[in-house]
């Protein structure tokens, strides 16, 4: 590990408003947690090289991926059920890190100095693929959680873990009630990850940032930091049902831009600085 592009709706005021917003409006959201494949873009041009060793070693990476996220399943709704907030954080990057490292990815991360003395943030980026959540998981300092579905928590023992973690569970029906539990959670002392554009997408470029996280950030107070993510695309794509191993993942970390005294009506204004930020650090090829 080396560490070294518009036009803004408004959305309707007061808290039906910003839990419309984080729902994603009328786009459905991403499911940020679970190893299903669906996207919303056409796949990339080209595709990473794959030969019958790099096949071999990419099925047998899938299918220890998969058990080993039933195993940190497991422990992880272990200690959410003993509130034991930390060991959870512990047990997510464990299950990061030994799915990027079976899969033999090397991650490179620039700007991780930027988030130095940061208590708290809100971490707001492009995305293309579950490796994206794999290396924040991984590598991302302090204790991230996930904006996520309420449909994940279906999900047998993962779902649990989630819902009792410290996950951010968007559900349109609870109002005002979810939004304000969502900002009690963030000032807990938790990092918030949010891939604002709603979905993943596998088209090697950044899309429309959805307002969702400007609004978290927002009304949290803590300051927002743009990261970008390239190359994850590449060797777990649309359709992919086996990683392909031994490849190459940016993610590069802006600087925090503050959100003290902003208003809820800064929203569109500070997206547009996000996804800015976003899009001068991606790159196509990693």
């Amino acid at each position: 590990m080396r560490l070294s592009n518009r036009r803004w709706k408004r959305p309707r005021r007061g808290p039906a408003a910003v839990q419309s917003t984080l729902a994603g409006g009328h786009r459905q959201r991403a499911e940020y947690f679970c190893m299903s494949n669906h996207v919303e873009a056409s796949p990339y041009s080209t595709a990473a090289p794959r030969g019958i060793f790099n096949l071999a070693w990419g099925i047998i990476a899938t299918f220890l991926s998969v058990l080993w996220t039933a195993v940190c399943a497991i422990g992880a709704a272990i200690g959410a059920m003993m509130h034991k907030q930390h060991a959870v954080t512990l047990i997510t990057r464990a299950w990061g890190r030994g799915i990027i490292r079976v899969c033999g990815i090397k991650v490179e991360i620039e700007g991780l100095e930027n988030l130095a003395g940061l208590k708290s943030y809100v971490l707001v980026a492009n995305h293309q693929s579950f490796f994206d959540i794999f290396a924040c998981s991984a590598f991302m300092p302090g204790e991230p959680r996930f904006v996520a579905k309420k449909e994940l928590l279906k999900i047998p023992v993962i779902g649990y873990a989630m819902q009792h973690s410290g996950h951010i569970i968007i559900d349109r029906e609870a109002g005002g009630r979810e939004i304000r539990k969502a900002i009690k959670i963030i000032r807990s002392g938790v990092d918030l990850c949010v891939f604002a554009e709603g979905h993943r997408f596998n088209d090697n470029r950044v899309h429309e940032f959805e307002e969702g996280a400007a609004w978290i950030a927002i009304l949290s107070g803590l300051p927002a930091v743009p990261m970008s993510i390239s190359g994850s695309g590449v060797f777990f794509p649309r359709g992919a049902k086996v990683v392909t191993p031994g490849c190459t993942m940016r993610m590069t970390i802006g600087k925090p831009i503050a959100t003290e005294g902003m208003r809820s009506a800064d929203r569109g204004e500070l997206t547009r600085r996000l996804e800015e930020a976003v899009r001068a650090t991606f790159t196509t090829e990693v």
